[in-house]
């Protein structure tokens, strides 16, 4: 008799055990690139100079991939979009080709993207060229090689993207990615 309870035990178990699987990997497919939500406006951290709304953004200079040096008050007059990213992430993947046809689509808009890779939290240059070829990436990609501007821009999450409008002020903070319906309507609000 013991034998046989403990058998049903262990088959019980198990039972659990794979039902856990399944409901695990279910959750998992919920939660997979074609299933994820756009991220969100969010409120700005007082914690930085130069974050708040209608503050000018802190400026920068950066080198691209391809060596060309990058510096945001260079476009002092257009509605930049600046997005903090990685090869790595996978909100970041999804988010990079739309960003391309939304910068396409837009370049007669006055609308400049510069795409700050935050290579320290990268997997190296190779990987971040080979992205950006595979994804015929032609807008800027400055290159964050100490991470201090992904800090200065508070960008924890990532992706991370900020509206910037024609004066260099900073408007909009949005964590997470973003679709070509959502970057429109920002920068149709932007000055």
């Amino acid at each position: 008799m013991p034998k046989r309870i403990i058998g049903l035990l262990l088959m019980a178990v198990m039972i659990g055990i794979v039902i856990s699987g399944i409901v695990k990997n279910n959750i998992e497919q919920n939660e997979s690139l074609e299933t994820m939500s756009v991220g969100t406006d969010v409120e700005f951290l007082a914690t930085k100079e130069g974050l708040a709304p209608g503050e000018v953004a802190p400026d920068f200079e950066l080198t691209t991939l391809s060596g060309e040096a990058v510096k945001l008050s260079d476009y002092k007059g257009k509605k930049v979009i600046l997005n903090f990213w990685a090869t790595w992430c996978p909100p970041c993947k999804a988010e990079m080709p739309l960003m391309q046809n939304y910068y396409d689509d837009a370049k007669e808009e006055n609308v400049e993207i510069l795409a700050v890779n935050l290579t320290t939290e990268d997997r190296g240059i190779d990987k971040i060229t080979e992205f950006v070829r595979a994804h015929n990436l032609t807008f800027p990609v400055p290159m964050d090689k100490e991470g201090d501007i992904g800090s200065i821009y508070q960008a924890i999450t990532i992706p991370t993207s900020y509206m910037i409008d024609t004066e260099g002020r900073v408007q909009k903070k949005h964590i997470g990615p973003m679709d070509e319906k959502v970057m429109k309507d920002y920068i149709a609000n932007l000055q």
